[in-house]
């Protein structure tokens, strides 16, 4: 079992900066893709970001060059550096996580969620 914990979220005015982090405990053999999603009300969980265990990227077209996704292996911990942030920003971010297990097989894992308020 993986237990994510999730911070950094809360109210920033536009054009504001804020950086989310993620740490993965509990039985973990291997930490695989890390990612981040996002979801505001009334709309579906979108992924923003997603970074693979090699250090691969890739980012939704709405939040290209504001937000850069990093992860450091020890601990297990994904970041979301988000710039330039915007109202429509605004949304709970969740941080997404593949396990690897001793035979190989995948699982995935959600976080809590945060907040984040983009609002002058």
């Amino acid at each position: 079992q993986v237990h994510l914990v999730e911070s950094g979220g809360g109210l920033v005015q536009p054009g504001g900066s804020l950086k989310l982090s993620c740490t993965a405990s509990g039985t973990i053999f291997s930490i695989n893709a890390m990612a981040w999603y996002r979801q505001a009300p009334g709309k579906q969980r979108e992924l923003v970001a997603s970074i693979s265990g090699g250090g691969s990227t890739d980012y939704a077209d709405s939040v290209m060059g504001r937000f850069v996704i990093s992860r450091d292996n020890a601990p297990n911990t994904v970041y979301l550096q988000m710039n330039s942030l915007k109202p429509e920003d605004t949304a709970v971010y969740f941080c997404n996580v593949e396990s690897l297990d001793s035979n190989w097989s995948k699982f995935y894992y959600w976080g809590q969620g945060t907040q984040v308020t983009v609002s002058s």
